[in-house]
């Protein structure tokens, strides 16, 4: 299956340069472009993307608005955020609004694309560890506002072993990795991450790793 893509960027000369980048591989298409997060939203209603790479600081509406506000009107479309910086504030505010995971601009054409591909087929971009080092840095001044929101369920809820595998999850295990790390195959552990999520009320693994972290079930290092 083809990958439709969007891109969402206010400089031209990035959003071109993705485009020819993911243009060139066999099973991505980029479908539109948007140059502020308003236009990413109107765009992500038309073209129905299956990501977006989202931008942060834009002018007007920026990412982090836009990304909430795609997440909250179509479950389908995946938003990947791409930054400048690798511990950024604005990174970590836009996982807790619902991207999949974030890329930095200096990224290669191969990992670009390989990103574009882990979150288009609904796992979570964590496991490189700038990410995780993200989430230990934010989740230590960030106040928790996850537990006891409305919507959102408590740890309590989850089995012992459900709360095993999010705590993997938050250490950016895949489902393979945690499968060998807990001597089950590797379906049961779909099964317990499916579990968690529901029972949670998040939208995939990437907000179960920014969960876990707020609720401080996994404490920073």
């Amino acid at each position: 299956m083809t990958i439709r893509v969007l891109i969402v960027d206010d400089q031209m000369m990035v959003r071109e340069g993705f485009s020819v980048l993911l243009g060139a591989q066999p099973d991505i298409e980029v479908v539109g472009e948007a140059v502020d997060g308003r236009e990413a939203v109107a765009q992500v209603q038309a073209l129905r993307p299956d990501v977006v790479l989202m931008d942060i600081r834009m002018p007007g509406m920026n990412g982090i608005e836009a990304t909430r506000e795609i997440v909250a009107a179509d479950d389908s479309s995946k938003v990947l955020v791409l930054t400048t910086f690798d511990l950024d504030e604005y990174v970590y505010q836009a996982l807790r609004a619902g991207a999949s995971g974030f890329l930095l601009k200096d990224a290669s054409a191969r990992q670009l694309a390989d990103g574009v591909r882990v979150v288009a087929s609904g796992e979570a971009l964590l496991a490189p560890s700038v990410t995780r080092r993200l989430i230990n840095e934010f989740a230590r001044v960030v106040p928790s506002q996850r537990a006891g929101s409305a919507g959102v369920g408590q740890v309590e809820e989850l089995t012992d072993r459900e709360t095993e595998v999010l705590v993997l999850i938050a250490q950016g295990l895949s489902n393979l990795e945690i499968a060998d790390r807990l001597v089950v195959a590797e379906s049961t552990i779909k099964t317990h991450v499916s579990r968690v999520l529901v029972k949670l009320g998040l939208r995939d693994r990437t907000q179960a790793a920014v969960y876990a972290y707020e609720t401080r079930l996994v404490t920073p290092s």
